[in-house]
């Protein structure tokens, strides 16, 4: 008889479950990281929006704007030169949902009596926040920032703003 070579079917298998046990070990923690690397990319926009609108303000008069100003701000600003630097990459500044987060910009009070040396559409005061698209999945805190320069998070993924124009006082800082 001749002998053959090769696996058993027993062999084929312990291997198969091998493979199974070290896949169930290791999925767990990579979804972690990617909720990790959605969470640290929504603190990293909020930052950029945050420096934007304080170089923005500088420009214009001590009045912050739409984030549609930051990306075009010869646009909005009167006296702006075209070939000057914008404030904000147009890709933060249209972007609704990215890496797991929803965005949004909530706009704060018209400042009454401007000059007319400032933009037309110039605000007091902002919020910009990032929800997480799918709770628990994608992100697991929500995050926001304002004039103020502070980000706060909200453990449940919620608006910390509350959908005011300003973060409260009672919002959990970075």
């Amino acid at each position: 008889m001749k002998e053959q070579k090769g696996f058993t079917l027993i062999e084929l298998l312990i291997v198969v479950a091998i493979i199974g046990i070290i896949a169930a070990i290791a999925i767990p923690s990579l979804l972690r990281a990617r909720v990790s690397a959605n969470e640290a990319a929504a603190i990293g926009d909020i930052r950029t929006v945050i420096s934007g609108e304080a170089a923005y303000q500088s420009s214009n008069g001590g009045f912050y704007d739409q984030l549609s100003c930051l990306s075009s701000p010869d646009q909005c600003i009167p006296q702006y030169q075209a070939t000057s630097p914008t404030f904000l990459d147009s890709n933060i500044g249209n972007a609704t949902a990215k890496q797991g987060y929803n965005r949004f910009f909530t706009p704060g009070p018209v400042p009454v009596g401007a000059p007319t040396t400032v933009s037309g559409s110039s605000l007091s005061g902002y919020v910009y926040f990032a929800i997480p698209i799918q709770q628990d999945q994608t992100g697991v805190r929500g995050f926001g920032g304002d004039a103020s320069g502070v980000i706060c998070w909200t453990p449940d993924g919620t608006d910390p703003s509350g959908g005011a124009a300003s973060l409260p006082t009672t919002c959990a800082p970075i």
